[in-house]
C-alpha cells in the first residue's frame, strides 16, 4: 500500500476546501470572492497531491487543450467580474478535463453498500450505462 506524505494531507485539505468555498461561493450568488479563493485553493490542492510536474503534464496534454482553455478562461472571467458566465465556463471546461475520470468514480460507488443498491436499481444502471458510455465515447449499442 502506498504511503500519504504530509504534502499530500496538506492537498487533500487544500481541494476540500477550495471545493467548499466554491460550493459556498455558488450558494451565495455566485459571490465573486469566494468563487476564486476556491478556484485558487483547488488548483494549489491538486498540485500537492499529484505534485507540480504531473499537474503541468495533466492540464498540458494536447488532447486537453481545448478544456484547459475553458477551465482556465472561467477562472479568469470569475475574476474580471462575470462569475455566473465564468462558472459556466469553467465547469464546462472542468467536465472536459475530469470526463474520463467519471467512468471510474461510479464504478467505484456501486460497490459502496447503499450507493451501490441504489446504483444497481434497473432504470437507474440503464441511465448509468448510457452516460458512462456517452462519456466513454462508445456509441452505446451493446452489440
Amino acid at each position: 500500500m502506498m504511503e500519504v506524505t504530509d504534502f499530500q494531507k496538506i492537498g487533500v485539505g487544500l481541494a476540500g476546501f477550495g471545493i467548499a468555498f466554491l460550493f459556498l461561493g455558488v450558494l451565495l450568488i455566485f459571490d465573486r470572492g469566494l468563487l476564486a479563493i476556491g478556484n485558487i485553493l483547488f488548483i494549489s490542492g491538486l498540485t500537492f497531491v499529484i505534485g507540480f510536474q504531473r499537474t503541468l503534464s495533466f492540464f498540458f496534454q494536447r488532447h486537453k487543450v481545448k478544456a484547459t482553455t475553458f477551465f482556465f478562461s472561467g477562472m479568469f472571467i470569475v475574476l474580471i467580474g462575470f462569475p455566473l458566465v465564468g462558472m459556466c465556463v469553467e465547469l464546462y471546461g472542468m467536465f472536459l478535463l475530469f470526463s474520463g475520470f467519471i467512468p471510474v468514480a461510479v464504478n467505484f460507488l456501486r460497490r459502496v453498500p447503499v450507493i451501490g443498491t441504489v446504483l444497481n436499481l434497473p432504470f437507474i444502471s440503464m441511465v448509468r450505462f448510457k452516460i458512462t458510455s456517452w462519456v466513454a465515447g462508445d456509441s452505446g449499442s451493446i452489440v
